[in-house]
């Protein structure tokens, strides 16, 4: 037996198994009883629903205008546990609109299956009563129905196919979501003379990955002449591709997580060039043809080469032409952010012209601040609107010029050798701030030169420092002052719950804090209308006396961090901080009359890390009748790996302990 026909038996026995495996078992409406029988699954016991096979292809056709098309074949089968899965029974389907066309959805069945008496009982969805469209923007319209008869422990399947003559939007495949997945199939059957970028994400690993090569014919009939339609047939080559994943996960929301999206085990798919037999094209473009194009749309770059005389008065009238431009841009700023009222909003687009925005004082995110870059313009200065995407809607890639990634319009002005970034859609955010939301990486700038900034979370720091001091006084009571210097982002917060409560609210909300043994009086709150710098919040306090023989008193009162953010044991995405922190924390007090210290908590310093990316100290003593504490909780770093989680969740883990110590002080012995 020669060397090559060995390897191909070798390779036959090795490849048996898998192929014994890969087989889609799954059709619309075969199934049995045994499909209902676990009572749980072992791959989540928990979970409310599982989705026991999602299936699904795209393919390319000839149509008959003279082009080609996709079909999309989806297919599910769930089963629901609980009444908490329920949410799975509701479906919504997302169709592409544009000039008139929009993708049609096709061939849409969804049966509920119920194990009634030993009998699998079928309830059919009527496509024609139940099944509702809405359209979301002018882009999107969404397909929504419910099935019918749903229970505990019954089973819905669906399945239809989408027809798009949208080439750009093959089909992307998301092998995970809210429920654990058993079986995740994709297939895409892509012509080579269409050439794709592809987008992976995600952490886990593929069952199969799988491409094929093989030549096929197409057939594109043009019927768009009315006298002979033209049918033309060639053969090129096709690459079958199948992606495979089982025994998904689900992904499920955790503290510091800008948004699932980012890390969901996902596929997607951007058209990047036209090859022979076509006639080659770059289709993607770089990033100048886009700013370009989007330069010329009515509803975003035109709203700025339109005349605005119309701006004059509202300019002058708030000192907009007089100052340097610095002053200049902090008045317009200013101005813009106190008298327009955001409709929150988002889009990169505006709805209505930039006069109707003033006229009416109210727009959505975007029209704020596309007025912003009109007015910061007509009183001289360099200004052009930036596109980003918030952290909250995903991430973009700085290498693709993919517009539709994109959903918030900020401002960036030239002042003197200084850029600043300006956000006016919100009324307590101070001059050249933006929310920690607004920094999620790779933004760009909407002009001829189409720049590049990056705004990452570690360009941020919120510190925070307070000071507490507490003096004894008669019967073991004491008494002290407290100034809290808050964040600036924290101060933001907070400003709207004084705005809405009150100091009284505010004061009451203290008060809950430190516990029924203590009284507060004389806030005192600096800086609530100043939103460029943090708010500071002075008061005192007195604890009353306690005849007990022990006391027992957290000195970090209630400045400390009570539970750890990082509850779960096992995390396989990364935890994204919105910014690094400082948090140091200042107490003398002095030891109540006729006690002594009979236990302080152990003084402690750590790293987070050998690159000292964080840091821990808790340092107190008690010498000449008080006690000082120095706690400080550093954090340099706001991005961290799957694989950094343990180590993370376990520093904070000895912050909180230490934070919830007390001291004990004893009755002196007479």
């Amino acid at each position: 037996m020669n060397v090559r026909l060995t390897c191909l038996i070798l390779l036959f026995l090795a490849a048996g198994p898998v192929h014994a495996q890969d087989k889609n078992k799954y059709k619309f409406g075969k199934l049995s009883k045994a499909d209902f029988e676990p009572a749980v699954y072992s791959i989540d016991s928990n979970a409310s629903a599982i989705v026991l096979a999602d299936i699904g292809s795209s393919e390319f056709t000839g149509n008959d205008k003279g082009w080609f098309s996709t079909e999309y074949k989806f297919f599910r089968r769930a089963r629901i546990i609980n009444r908490k899965g329920y949410d799975i029974a509701d479906v919504e389907i997302s169709l592409y609109t544009d000039d008139g066309m929009e993708e049609q959805l096709e061939s849409l069945k969804a049966v509920t299956y119920n194990l009634e008496d030993g009998k699998i009982v079928e309830t059919k969805l009527d496509v024609k009563e139940s099944v509702f469209k809405t359209r979301i923007n002018k882009n999107l319209v969404v397909k929504k129905f419910t099935f019918p008869a749903v229970r505990e422990g019954c089973i819905i399947e669906y399945e239809y196919k989408l027809v798009s003559d949208f080439l750009f939007n093959l089909q992307p495949w998301n092998f995970q979501g809210d429920y654990p997945v058993l079986w995740s199939d994709y297939k895409a059957i892509i012509p080579q003379f269409f050439s794709y970028v592809w987008l992976f994400q995600g952490y886990q690993k593929f069952f199969l990955n799988e491409r094929k090569d093989r030549v096929v014919g197409f057939s594109v009939n043009d019927n768009s002449s009315n006298i002979n339609s033209r049918v033309q047939s060639f053969s090129a080559g096709v690459s079958d591709h199948r992606w495979v994943m089982k025994d998904v996960p689900a992904l499920k929301e955790e503290r510091f997580t800008s948004t699932l999206r980012n890390h969901v085990s996902r596929i997607e798919f951007q058209l990047a060039e036209y090859r022979e037999p076509l006639t080659p094209r770059n289709v993607m473009g770089t990033w100048p043809d886009a700013m370009k194009k989007l330069l010329s749309y009515e509803e975003f770059g035109q709203q700025l080469e339109k005349e605005n005389g119309w701006l004059n008065n509202t300019i002058s009238d708030i000192g907009g032409n007089d100052g340097t431009p610095l002053e200049k841009a902090r008045k317009i700023y200013t101005w813009v952010r106190d008298n327009i009222t955001n409709e929150n909003y988002t889009s990169i687009y505006v709805r209505k012209p930039m006069r109707q925005v003033l006229k009416a004082k109210t727009g959505s995110e975007s029209e704020i601040n596309m007025l912003l870059v009109a007015m910061l313009r007509k009183a001289g200065l360099i200004a052009d609107p930036v596109m980003l995407s918030t952290r909250s809607h995903g991430w973009v890639y700085a290498q693709y010029p993919l517009i539709s990634r994109f959903n918030y319009i900020i401002a960036r002005a030239l002042v003197g050798r200084d850029t600043v970034l300006l956000d006016a859609s919100n009324p307590r955010l101070g001059f050249n701030r933006l929310e920690p939301e607004l920094y999620n990486g790779h933004a760009r700038v909407v002009s001829e030169n189409a720049d590049s900034l990056f705004l990452t979370s570690d360009m941020l720091l919120e510190k925070k420092s307070t000071s507490v001091f507490l003096q004894a006084k008669e019967n073991g009571s004491l008494s002290g002052t407290s100034e809290e210097r808050s964040g600036y982002y924290e101060s933001i917060a907070l400003r709207e719950k004084i705005i809405r409560n009150g100091n009284n609210g505010y004061l009451t909300d203290l008060q809950k804090g430190f516990g029924k043994d203590v009284s507060i009086s004389n806030l005192v709150i600096d800086s609530l209308s100043d939103y460029d710098v943090p708010l500071v919040v002075k008061y005192q306090f007195e604890m009353k006396g306690d005849e007990s023989d022990i006391i027992y008193l957290n000195p970090m009162f209630n400045a400390g961090m009570k539970e750890n953010p990082f509850k779960s044991a096992v995390r396989n995405y990364p935890v994204e901080m919105p910014y690094q922190i400082d948090e140091t924390y200042l107490l003398r007090l002095d030891i109540p009359e006729g006690y002594e210290v009979d236990e302080l908590p152990r003084q402690l310093k750590m790293k987070l890390n050998p690159e000292n990316e964080g840091s821990f100290e808790y340092l107190i003593t008690s010498s000449n009748g008080s006690v000082s504490l120095r706690s400080r909780l550093i954090l340099k770093r706001c991005y961290f790996y799957p694989e950094e989680y343990d180590s993370l969740r376990e520093f904070f883990s000895i912050v909180v302990r230490k934070h919830n110590e007390q001291i004990v002080f004893k009755k002196k012995k007479p």
